[in-house]
């Protein structure tokens, strides 16, 4: 029997063992150089390590606070779906998967939606968090994008999204994989409507969504060293018979080979987004800081006035012509 733990009260048992309850999470190790963070210092720098760079899985709060910065959003409800259409059952009932899921991340399901302005323009942005069942894409991720999709052209802003998934939701079957064409359907309704389609790369994008929706944006973004692909490595040296190269399926080996347009920082992305869609959506107008009224872009006049007189260039064999003008 410890005397000291039964006996002694508990301010003077802290005084003499020294003890303190010290909460979870303070720190947290980088996955890429095993360094340790705090987490003050982690959230400052946007969840990337501060020793080598490494780019952090976020989830789909984090990340709208961080593209919106102050800017004025409101996230968008999301039709309610059937929870388990297959009554799906392995080792665990789906319906208990989802339960779970929502109880550790506080969403309903995998994708947010949320409308507001970006720098000035009005912009959709669809998050599809990593952390709810891999974000696998099921019924309900495709209604959500599809709802993205019609709200943008409604409101005639550029659609703006961020993929963080395994692919296809398996507990679903065919479902998920019709979710596919779906998806697609919806992009193709925001550019029939001549508005910007950006995506945002992030680890990791595999499967039926790299196979779908994430790889038909006008713009191809891509964090640094995020995975991008369809099959994994493994099973595609064990398909071929042939060992891949260095770096195969990361964003940078991606943008060398031309499938994405580039490799953003995600300190800059916000910044590079407001470029982006002011170059792709100037119909939306600037407002005038005094009157509120939309500024027109400057026409510029054509010139008449000769920028460079002709050159003539005289031949020395050359015979001179008189002449004469008529009346």
């Amino acid at each position: 029997m410890n005397w000291l733990k039964n006996f002694v009260p508990p301010k003077l048992r802290n005084l003499v063992t020294g003890q303190k309850d010290i909460p979870e999470n303070l720190w947290h190790k980088c996955t890429a150089c095993a360094q340790m963070i705090f987490h003050r210092d982690l959230e400052k720098n946007c969840h990337v390590c501060q020793h080598c760079g490494h780019h952090m899985r976020i989830g789909a709060d984090a990340r709208l606070k961080l593209l919106f910065n102050g800017d004025s959003f409101a996230e968008l409800e999301l039709d309610a779906t059937v929870a388990d259409p297959l009554k799906f059952k392995d080792i665990k009932k789906y319906s208990d998967r989802i339960k779970d899921a929502r109880t550790k991340t506080g969403k309903v399901d995998a994708l947010s939606v949320a409308s507001g302005s970006l720098g000035g323009h009005p912009v959709v942005i669809a998050v599809i968090d990593f952390s709810f069942m891999g974000g696998s894409m099921g019924i309900a991720v495709g209604d959500g994008l599809v709802k993205a999709a019609r709200e943008a052209v409604e409101k005639e802003a550029s659609l703006i999204v961020i993929p963080s998934s395994g692919g296809a939701r398996m507990q679903e079957g065919i479902l998920s994989l019709m979710q596919m064409t779906r998806t697609t359907v919806a992009v193709e309704e925001v550019k029939e409507a001549g508005l910007p389609y950006i995506v945002i790369l992030t680890d990791p994008t595999t499967g039926g969504v790299t196979a779908s929706f994430a790889m038909l944006g006008d713009i191809a973004i891509a964090e640094p060293g995020c995975q991008i692909g369809f099959a994994g490595q493994r099973v595609i040296e064990q398909t071929i018979r042939e060992t891949l190269p260095e770096g195969f399926q990361t964003a940078e080996y991606l943008f060398e080979h031309g499938m994405i347009d580039m490799v953003v920082n995600r300190h800059d992305l916000r910044e590079t987004l407001i470029k982006i869609v002011g170059l792709l959506n100037p119909g939306d107008g600037v407002a005038s800081s005094d009157a509120g009224e939309v500024v027109e872009p400057l026409a510029l006049e054509e010139s008449t006035e000769e920028v460079m007189p002709p050159v003539v260039v005289e031949s020395p064999n050359a015979v001179a012509v008189e002449t004469t003008d008529k009346p």
